[in-house]
């Protein structure tokens, strides 16, 4: 059974930076593509961004290019999301997922959500 723990949220002013990471068992991380997804309230879960195992592949939503970097360490089984020049409209509950890519879109593969880590982005 695969399971995500996903940790790092918080409160922080926009502009400001946080750190997710996501910890998976259950799977063979190494060879999983893994991804970020985000759901605001009342709005629909969307993914955020998504790397391939080796990190070569990668997909960023048009709203967090340029401030959102996705990382992996596979030695560790962990997923990474540095997210700088947070806005107030990043304000969601960010999930990770073992996914399937391309440079242009991003899914989650086995329809499996953790619980998630709350961003708050004051303005």
């Amino acid at each position: 059974q695969v399971q995500v723990v996903e940790s790092g949220g918080g409160l922080v002013q926009a502009g400001g930076s946080l750190t997710l990471s996501c910890t998976a068992s259950g799977l063979t991380f190494a060879l999983n593509p893994m991804g970020w997804f985000r759901q605001a309230p009342g709005k629909e879960r969307e993914a955020v961004s998504c790397a391939s195992w080796t990190g070569s592949t990668t997909y960023y939503a048009d709203s967090v290019k340029g401030r959102f970097t996705i990382s992996r360490d596979n030695a560790k089984n962990t997923l990474y999301l540095q997210m700088n020049s947070l806005k107030p409209e990043d304000t969601a509950m960010y999930y990770c997922a073992a996914v399937a890519l391309s440079g242009s879109w991003c899914v989650n593969a086995l329809k499996t959500w953790g619980q998630g880590t709350l961003v708050t982005v004051s303005s």
